[in-house]
């Protein structure tokens, strides 16, 4: 996918004017982005439309319009796009209890590393996580993670042909497989890979 530019943005006068609408959109599509792995595992995948409007909020809300300073904002927020082969994805560990949500996360340590990408016949695929930083400490792993995960040429040719694709948590602590994904969330995610060029 195409990395934001700023004239893929809009200026802050025309952006409150459009808000609304634009952010109703944004919502709708957010919904066949979100993937749950049991009731404490969410993926919230990014693609071009859901970065725009995070960076659209962020210079909303620092009322930032100098050149450098909406550079600044892409910069940061650019290389959550994903690149055509692959997927990106926010991993959010969610115990709304605190004592439970500190115990759990004792537990999870390496969870990050264990959420697999499974397509057809091919071989799972583990994700790369905290490409920016280390979200990690001994003993505890945080509640937020930052995913990508590489698919092959093999796997993209597969989901082209209607393979099926889901996801699995693979560690012990909380072990969660999701159902092949239905529509709109499989058509959502294929989108966002480029097409695959002849050989």
């Amino acid at each position: 996918m195409k990395k934001l530019q700023r004239d893929d943005l809009l200026s802050l006068e025309s952006y409150a004017a459009q808000r609304d609408g634009f952010r109703a959109r944004v919502m709708g599509h957010k919904q066949s982005l979100q993937l749950s792995l049991g009731p404490h595992l969410r993926l919230l995948f990014e693609d071009r439309l859901t970065i725009q409007y995070q960076v659209q909020e962020m210079l909303r809300i620092e009322k930032l319009f100098e050149a450098e300073e909406i550079q600044q904002e892409l910069d940061a927020y650019n290389p959550l796009i994903p690149d055509g082969d692959n997927w990106k994805a926010t991993m959010m560990l969610e115990y709304p209890d605190i004592d439970e949500r500190r115990e759990a996360l004792s537990q999870l340590v390496g969870i990050e590393e264990q959420v697999m990408l499974h397509v057809g016949d091919e071989p799972a695929v583990a994700p790369v996580a905290d490409e920016d930083m280390d979200r990690s400490e001994p003993g505890k792993t945080s509640s937020v993670h930052f995913l990508r995960w590489q698919l092959s040429d093999e796997m993209r040719q597969a989901l082209s042909e209607g393979a099926p694709v889901w996801f699995s948590c693979e560690h012990p602590a909380l072990a969660a497989r999701t159902e092949p994904l239905g529509e709109p969330t499989r058509s959502a995610l294929i989108q966002t890979l480029d097409p695959l060029r002849p050989h």
